[in-house]
């Protein structure tokens, strides 16, 4: 992995660095390997992992097929039929 340092700007590299690192998961791996960790319990961790991403996964598509609202940050926000208008 590799960061770049430009104009000396050692925080802006830091926080790219950082951002990677918790892209690739080097956090999340350092916390677990923290403690042993039982082979069952592993097992039944990875397989609640898995059930949340298919779960996360199909929320996804159907808001993108139409069959769910999508969450309230990500509406756009219209006008309200009735609401007064805004004035510039």
């Amino acid at each position: 992995m590799q960061v770049v340092v430009r104009d000396n700007n050692v925080d802006q590299a830091l926080r790219a660095l950082k951002k990677k690192l918790q892209r690739e998961g080097v956090f999340r791996e350092m916390k677990l390997r923290n403690y042993y960790e039982k082979p069952s319990e592993k097992k039944a961790r990875q397989k609640a992992e898995a059930v949340r991403r298919a779960r996360k996964l199909a929320r996804k598509r159907a808001q993108r097929e139409g069959g769910l609202p999508a969450p309230a940050a990500a509406r756009p926000t219209t006008a309200r039929p009735g609401a007064p208008a805004a004035r510039s």
